[in-house]
């Protein structure tokens, strides 16, 4: 039996078929894009911010905590995002007071030299309460 159709009007079908379809184009992999974005940005991130972010955790007081964000840390220095006024005030008071001091002692090998704040939000709101912030990228 042969590869091709017996009638002419299969035959020409049969070529049309073939040169209509082409070979899909082949996808690149997500895989080691991916593998390499978390290990060049999200990694070397977690490595610097974890330490600080847990000494920031432990030392803040909880009804604070939930007002502030860590932004960026960079040569030393700990931008810190505070959602009010009156919150960046009571926590620009409670750093001056000595707390600055034990962050900087418990946070001195991950290299933190200085704690900015800075007034701004890290969160859309859509209601009133802590519940209904969405997350702002």
């Amino acid at each position: 039996m042969s590869a091709f159709p017996a009638s002419s009007d299969d035959r020409d079908l049969h070529r049309l078929n073939r040169a209509k379809h082409s070979a899909p184009t082949p996808i690149p992999a997500i895989g080691p894009e991916l593998l390499s974005f978390f290990k060049n940005d999200v990694q070397k991130r977690q490595q610097k911010f974890a330490p600080i972010a847990d000494c920031w955790e432990t030392l803040i007081p909880e009804t604070l905590l939930e007002h502030t964000a860590l932004e960026s840390f960079s040569r030393g220095q700990l931008t810190v995002l505070v959602d009010s006024s009156p919150h960046l005030y009571e926590l620009k008071q409670l750093l001056l007071a000595g707390l600055q001091k034990q962050l900087l002692v418990a946070c001195k090998a991950a290299g933190l030299r200085k704690i900015h704040l800075k007034l701004g939000r890290w969160y859309d709101t859509t209601g009133n309460g802590p519940a209904d912030r969405k997350l702002r990228f």
